[in-house]
């Protein structure tokens, strides 16, 4: 029988009729600590570490127009050691979220509203907005970092309990965005930020001590949006993508996106530790990119996975809900309208020129790799595919990049994942295959009304999982997450 301890965090939510605070966005108020689940299947003994995963995850009545991007920050994790599993979730105790718990309501307008009516100073790029620390999570220095998209202060959690440790002292005045990269073969923490004041991008390394080691600016010529980032062994890469704040009317203090079609996207590439003037530039096609997948160095090139929107500026999807604006929130997080496409950048670091080009022409994002490939050649990606009109993960593809094959695993109707990390194998098992490992993911199956984690064998994944490990609560859906094997965290 499971082992629950629960507990309900207060808050001021009610019930809402907005698509992203309802059906599978619901969100959660409890916290939870629970071991001997139910397990449909077998937990492969082989498995060692944890899944962590970020969710927005809101406890406040909104101020005006809710994106699903405001949501407080949720921690979820599943540890597996010797064919056991333990769950636990935490709320990230973020300065804001003290701030609104004290206050008992929402303080902070979100990033489709009037920034002027949010009652104290923001974080970030933005200003207005609140540091969440709810979009990204990764493991680095044997602890959890979760970020924010648009820069925070970034949060350390303690791997075990969630208990939130702080904010990290080495983060820069500008913040650190979401997605900064883990080198696991140096311990390396690369990170980089965005704001408003020149010269608007900054990039850093923070070493296996947790210690600032290199921090270098970035000069664009005004204030951008990238997303994400990607690294080789030797180089670091940054976007400056044609989608942007639009100038003119961010004069007037406000914020609206902007896909400039006549712009190219323009690419930074530089060493590890490099200077400004080592920074080579490359121009490519206009779109805007979420996510990239890996980098690695071939001969004279470095190749870039990641995903292409052929649309970056869609056109707002029908609803019928009372505010204008929902239209265009909703097909601006649909990936069937902005058209996100896995695709292939190649940089001539001796001629300059750049080929690129779709590897897939399926609607695809939130794709991982085996981390040990990472900065390297990788033959095999892992992408999820959505519902259509939502942001909603309905399954996966496997890529193997060596042979052009694919294989696909719906989760079926009413069930949506989250991001499916890679989990490799003990390496002392054998042979060593690339695809040798797991993909897990959290999924929300509305049918059942209840959650699970799902472990499907990523040499086999249209066999589907070979165990599902049912939570003690329905969880909000969610997107970003991570692997931690168990050698890099501590051991209790």
């Amino acid at each position: 029988m499971a082992k629950i301890h629960r507990q309900t965090v207060p808050h001021s939510l009610q019930s809402d009729s907005h698509p992203y605070l309802s059906g599978a966005w619901t969100p959660l108020f409890e916290e939870c600590d629970a071991e001997a689940l139910t397990v449909i299947g077998e937990i492969p003994q082989v498995l060692d570490g944890t899944y962590f995963r970020n969710t927005e995850n809101p406890l406040h009545e909104p101020i005006g127009l809710y994106h699903p991007f405001d949501g407080d920050g949720m921690i979820h994790a599943m540890s597996f050691r010797n064919g056991q599993a333990v769950y636990r979730n935490r709320f990230v105790r973020t300065k804001a979220f003290a701030a609104e718990q004290a206050a008992g309501r929402a303080l902070w307008a979100g990033i489709a509203e009037d920034p002027r009516l949010s009652e104290r100073p923001g974080w970030g790029a933005h200003g207005s907005v609140k540091d969440a620390s709810s979009t990204d999570v990764v493991v680095h220095a044997g602890q959890v970092l979760s970020t924010f998209y648009q820069c925070g202060e970034g949060y350390r959690l303690d791997p075990h309990t969630l208990e939130t440790l702080g904010t990290e002292g080495w983060v820069p005045e500008a913040g650190i965005s979401a997605h900064p990269k883990v080198d696991e073969s140096t311990g390396e923490l690369l990170f980089f930020n965005y704001s408003k004041q020149a010269p608007y991008m900054h990039y850093g390394v923070v070493g296996a001590d947790n210690r600032l080691k290199h921090y270098i600016p970035i000069e664009l010529p005004g204030p951008r949006l990238p997303h994400d980032m990607a690294f080789t062994r030797n180089y670091s890469i940054f976007a400056d993508l044609p989608l942007f704040w639009d100038p003119e009317i961010l004069k007037q203090g406000q914020h609206a996106p902007r896909f400039y079609r006549d712009l190219p996207t323009r690419f930074a590439i530089v060493p590890r530790y490099g200077t400004p003037e080592q920074i080579r530039w490359f121009e490519a096609a206009p779109t805007y990119v979420l996510h990239w997948m890996n980098a690695y160095e071939d001969g004279d090139e470095i190749v870039l996975d990641g995903y292409f929107q052929d649309n970056p500026s869609p056109k707002g999807l029908p609803t019928d809900h009372p505010d204008p604006r929902m239209g265009r929130l909703l097909s601006n997080i649909d990936e069937h309208s902005f058209q996100s496409k896995l695709h292939r950048w190649r940089f001539n670091m001796r001629t300059g020129k750049v080929q690129e080009t779709h590897l897939d022409d399926r609607v695809l994002e939130f794709g991982s790799f085996n981390p040990i490939t990472a900065g390297t050649r990788q033959r095999y990606l892992y992408s999820t595919t959505t519902e259509p009109g939502w942001f909603l993960f309905n399954g996966l593809v496997k890529h193997d990049l060596d042979t052009g094959r694919s294989w696909s695993l719906p989760f079926g109707p009413g069930r949506y994942g989250s991001e499916a990390p890679f989990a490799p194998r003990q390496w002392s098992e054998s042979p060593h295959a690339e695809d040798a490992g797991y993909l897990i993911s959290f999924i929300t199956d509305m049918n059942e009304n209840r959650s699970e984690c799902v472990v499907i064998d990523a040499q086999d994944i249209e066999a589907g999982p070979v165990c599902r490990i049912l939570l003690p609560h329905r969880i909000s859906s969610g997107t970003h997450a991570t692997w931690a094997p168990g050698a890099v965290l501590p051991r209790r």
